[in-house]
């Protein structure tokens, strides 16, 4: 997948994630729904234009010369494939795990379990706990974070599983359209932002940067339902573009 794609579709995802957590909590409050589906919908379309008009500015000053980014965009570009197929489910039971999941699962057996086990396999859950403790907050938040992190470990061992059939694609991809960037550059710049990922997220790093107000609001309601499962993405796709370097046998 080529880097302007790959930004698109994450900013997308993004956007219409947020924008999910954004209704239901004016749903749950006094806005009338038609209000509520009007504000988030011209929030969502601005943000959403914004990022994509970007990205395609950039795809278009990619184009090879006599090509035009549109005419370089085909509908089969934008079609998921099995591993993004698998991704977007999980990113639904994401969501449903943050409203309806976890907040019934508090505090139970199950929940327990599932909250100590991904700490002892997940450094950053064992410190995004440690924060929202220190915030004196939790409502779910924890285990929410922890199922995700399940999600995310089974979407890579999915993906891993099929990783050599997915860099033979990249491979033939590559050769009908070069990476803008050069296949090597690209695989660089994905691994690099791999490291960053695991750092900030799987590590913990990243969660001494945000404060109580960000982790409990909007932001940390997307970070911790799509963070994980984006990480497990970023990677496969950094190993993926690195394995279809390789000479095709």
């Amino acid at each position: 997948m080529g880097a302007a794609r790959l930004l698109a579709k994450a900013w997308v995802l993004v956007c219409v994630y947020a924008a999910a957590h954004a209704l239901r909590s004016a749903f749950m409050g006094s806005m009338p729904p038609a209000q509520a589906l009007f504000s988030v919908g011209v929030c969502v379309f601005l943000f959403g234009a914004m990022g994509v008009l970007f990205i395609a500015g950039y795809g278009g000053s990619a184009a090879a010369v006599g090509t035009t980014f549109i005419g370089r965009l085909k509908p089969r570009h934008w079609a998921p494939g099995f591993n993004e197929m698998v991704f977007l489910v999980f990113v639904l039971a994401s969501f449903l795990g943050q409203i309806d999941y976890a907040p019934r699962m508090l505090n139970t057996d199950v929940g327990n379990t599932l909250e100590g086990a991904i700490s002892l396999i997940v450094p950053g859950q064992a410190t995004l706990a440690d924060v929202l403790t220190q915030c004196s907050v939790d409502g779910g938040r924890i285990l929410a974070s922890a199922f995700t992190w399940l999600l995310a470990l089974i979407f890579l061992g999915s993906a891993f599983s099929r990783i050599r059939l997915a860099a033979a694609i990249v491979r033939l991809e590559r050769k009908e359209r070069p990476e803008a960037l050069g296949a090597t550059l690209l695989t660089f710049i994905l691994g690099l932002a791999a490291v960053v990922g695991i750092q900030l997220f799987y590590v913990g790093s990243g969660y001494a940067l945000f404060d109580c107000t960000m982790l409990t609001g909007l932001g940390g309601q997307v970070l911790a339902g799509l963070g994980p499962l984006m990480l497990a993405y970023l990677i496969t796709a950094a190993i993926t573009s690195l394995l279809a370097l390789s000479p095709e046998k």
